[in-house]
């Protein structure tokens, strides 16, 4: 009988180190070749402003066949774990009450690289802490041959 440990099956990619944000940010895209899920995890610390409708972040996802051209993702038979939007937008942080949380989505869309960016609309004088991690799970071969102590 096999024993499952949770770590075998998935290798963890760090797509934004936790980090005050305060402007628009990229995040770095998750190569999925090896595997057959993306997990996208954002982490967002305490407010650094009182956050509003009109101060606001949008988490948005996107995705690419060559890790250097984006575009956003807007079908949602490309994800899992909630919906997008026509923008790619799939979490919105316009409430205080929305930061110190951990979001997540599933991307299903069949390119080999997605990625999380930060859109910040309004007036962000203190930054705001967030973390992103692309977790890939499914290895298409496994275990997989993560570094170690992630």
């Amino acid at each position: 009988m096999a024993i499952y440990d949770g770590k075998s099956g998935i290798a963890i990619d760090e797509s934004l180190n936790a980090i005050v944000k305060a402007a628009d940010t990229d995040c770095t895209g998750v190569d999925s070749q090896g595997f057959s899920a993306v997990t996208h995890v954002v982490n967002v610390g305490a407010p650094g402003i009182t956050f509003s409708t009109s101060n606001k972040v949008d988490i948005e996802l996107e995705d690419s066949d060559d890790n250097s051209s984006f575009s956003n993702v807007t079908a949602n038979t490309s994800v899992v774990g909630g919906t997008v939007d026509s923008n790619g937008v799939w979490q919105t942080i316009d409430a205080d009450g929305d930061c110190n949380a951990v979001y997540a989505i599933g991307y299903t869309g069949g390119k080999r690289y997605s990625r999380v960016v930060l859109n910040f609309s309004g007036t962000h004088g203190t930054g705001t802490i967030f973390g992103v991690t692309g977790v890939k799970g499914i290895p298409i071969s496994g275990p997989t041959a993560s570094q170690a102590n992630q």
